[in-house]
């Protein structure tokens, strides 16, 4: 571990840490309260299951607020024409526009695992990466969002045997729990290390 410690601490001394700052800036920024505030993230997050985060970041933007109240015949159209692959997750996204005033209450009154436990079994298209995605995308630190790109990380310096996908519960906190001492060393928490760790596999700072 100590290797992957000292190659994000010499990260942190580069321009790339005022990038993240300012990203997770972002994140506590955006208004858990305002209901198109948080199903523009959620239904980010329903995009970004084993798809290119940069596609689904594009169709945010060009999308916005626009899949609210739409059928989804219509979400899936748009998807389509996108040219995104799983325009079947519109079922998801017009779902979620219908229970995001409940999902809106739960995020502004639970917490801890409780919160992250509820999102996976109330909302359909989440499980427990994506729904971690969604809360570190709405201001929480505390949860770890461990895709593809954090394993290939975390192989590369032999912290596991890269398993295959997707992680059952237990491995999910298998390795947030290795995540969790990674960030004490590191003096970050789970959602500034994610971001040093995806920039890590990818050069990236994205979300």
């Amino acid at each position: 571990m100590e290797k992957l410690v000292d190659k994000i601490n010499s990260i942190k001394n580069t321009s790339i840490r005022e990038e993240i700052k300012n990203r997770l800036k972002e994140f506590k920024n955006v208004d858990k309260e305002s209901t198109q505030e948080l199903f523009k993230e959620l239904y980010y997050c329903i995009l970004t299951a084993r798809s290119s985060a940069v596609k689904c970041i594009e169709i945010q933007n060009k999308i916005g607020d626009c899949f609210q109240n739409l059928p989804e015949e219509d979400i899936s159209k748009k998807l389509k024409d996108m040219g995104y692959h799983f325009h079947n997750r519109a079922k998801y996204i017009s779902k979620a526009y219908e229970e995001i005033e409940k999902i809106k209450d739960t995020v502004n009154s639970f917490k801890d695992e409780e919160l992250r436990n509820w999102i996976i079994k109330n909302v359909k298209g989440l499980g427990a990466k994506e729904a971690s995605h969604f809360l570190r995308n709405i201001g929480f630190d505390d949860y770890a969002i461990i895709d593809s790109h954090i394993l290939n990380i975390l192989e590369k310096y032999k912290l596991i045997e890269k398993p295959k996908l997707p992680l059952n519960k237990k491995q999910y906190l298998e390795i947030e729990n290795l995540l969790k001492s990674l960030a004490e060393k590191t003096n970050t928490n789970l959602a500034e290390l994610d971001l040093y760790l995806w920039y890590l596999d990818t050069d990236k700072v994205l979300k």
